[in-house]
């Protein structure tokens, strides 16, 4: 199961967006699979331009996202969240983000990571001066927030499909019934006509038997079981007819429910 096969993206998108523009924090999607299914939203330069664009400073930002879960202090000293999207137990992708500073920086140590990182110390700083600043306590609260809501709304467009799945699937078994309980009519019938016919023919025996006198009695006992069968064919087809009866009501009922 994927996400994008019943919810959509571009809404998910949306909501990332309002969210990061609200709280300063910035965040993208992932699927099962680990592909983006959402722009970059939020970030700055000191994070995808100095930091991810050095080769160690990428090889440290994948370790954070592939390790790191929750709310966590990332390699560089900012704060970053993972926050997994699930339908049951069903793991379905994650929102990461934050890229925040819960501090005032220590700017002489961000320098010493610039010379790690092998780029200029004076542009990192630079960089570093436009992410925002926010308490340990809201940046948790805001990657709580995004994560709820956006659960909230899978699982909800999740048991919408699934529902609307269940009713096409009602649906569709309904007008098969429709056409069973035709079917089934139509052959009840033939068993009417077959039922009739049994009972002249069991009447034109007793008959004839009756004529040939004792040379008919095995005549007449065959007109009987005759008679018998055309008689059991008879219950039998008003049976069927009153669960017909029956089932035709339930599928009526069912029917103008699904309208």
């Amino acid at each position: 199961m994927h996400l994008r096969d019943f919810f959509n993206l571009d809404l998910l998108e949306n909501i990332m967006k309002d969210w990061s523009k609200a709280t300063g924090l910035a965040t993208i999607a992932v699927d099962n699979e680990g592909q983006y299914i959402s722009s970059e939203i939020g970030f700055t330069d000191f994070c995808m331009k100095y930091t991810r664009g050095s080769a160690e400073g990428a090889r440290r930002c994948v370790k954070c996202d592939n390790e790191c879960t929750g709310t966590y202090f990332c390699h560089a000293g900012l704060m970053d969240f993972s926050v997994d999207i699930m339908v049951g137990d069903t793991y379905l992708g994650k929102i990461i983000g934050g890229q925040v500073l819960p501090e005032e920086p220590d700017e002489d140590k961000f320098r010493e990571l610039a010379a790690e990182f092998g780029v200029d110390p004076d542009e990192y700083i630079a960089a570093l001066r436009q992410i925002p600043v926010k308490s340990e306590e809201s940046i948790r609260a805001s990657a709580k927030l995004l994560g709820d809501i956006v659960n909230m709304l899978v699982n909800f467009e999740y048991v919408k499909s699934a529902n609307s799945n269940v009713v096409n699937t009602v649906t569709n078994n309904i007008d098969t019934a429709v056409r069973c309980i035709e079917d089934i009519n139509n052959k009840s019938k033939d068993l009417d006509k077959i039922e009739n016919n049994q009972k002249i023919l069991a009447l034109n025996a007793s008959i004839e038997a009756a004529r040939a006198g004792d040379a008919g009695r095995g005549f007449a006992i065959v007109a009987g079981k005759v008679g018998d069968l055309a008689a059991n064919s008879g219950e039998i087809n008003r049976s069927i007819k009153d669960s017909l009866k029956e089932l035709t009501t339930v599928i009526n009922e069912l029917a103008h429910a699904n309208q």
